[in-house]
């Protein structure tokens, strides 16, 4: 089953689904049919068809619940080491600033634990943590104004798209405006 925006369900309300499931295996027990035990439980007749299929293949155990499959795959133990890794700063990882970037901190988490994140996830994951997004305070040292001043005179003006006219064109296709 999918839940909208990637959600799941909680302890709570897997453990709720968990009971129809074993209602469900009492009634398989008892011999009543896919279609009465849907009506009573109000869920599906393929659910009901699949939790039959699982209960006779595995029985009881089938049916369970298999836990929550959000995990978390680093141990209390490697977030520490993760997070003196990125307080190092990424110079020392092999970038050549000092930008920590989504996509680096999964690079990273990749590189020292053998373990693939999603971006969005390596943010869930940091934010869980504590960390949060920082935009830096001033500008970098390595900046060279009198280079940006001269590209703003010389490069952009050729580069930049030509302005809009501004009287409307002409609409034929085989007739453009005169200009």
């Amino acid at each position: 089953m999918r839940y909208a925006q990637g959600g799941g369900l909680t302890d709570v309300e897997r453990a709720a689904r968990e009971r129809i499931r074993l209602h469900a295996v009492e009634r398989f027990e008892g011999g009543e049919k896919n279609r009465e035990i849907a009506a009573a439980l109000r869920v599906s007749e393929r659910s009901v068809e699949r939790w039959r299929r699982a209960w006779r293949e595995r029985g009881e155990v089938g049916v369970r619940s298999k836990g929550s499959p959000g995990r978390p795959r680093l141990s209390p133990a490697q977030v520490a080491r993760l997070e003196r890794e990125l307080e190092r700063g990424p110079l020392v990882h092999g970038w050549v600033d000092q930008r920590w970037t989504l996509a680096r901190m999964k690079t990273l988490i990749g590189r020292l634990f053998h373990v693939s994140y999603t971006v969005e996830g390596t943010w869930l994951l940091l934010r869980r943590h504590g960390w949060s997004w920082q935009q830096p305070a001033r500008r970098a040292i390595e900046r060279d104004d009198s280079a940006v001043e001269l590209w703003k005179k010389e490069t952009w003006p050729r580069v930049r798209a030509p302005r809009r006219r501004a009287t409307a064109g002409s609409s034929s296709r085989t007739r453009p405006d005169s200009r």
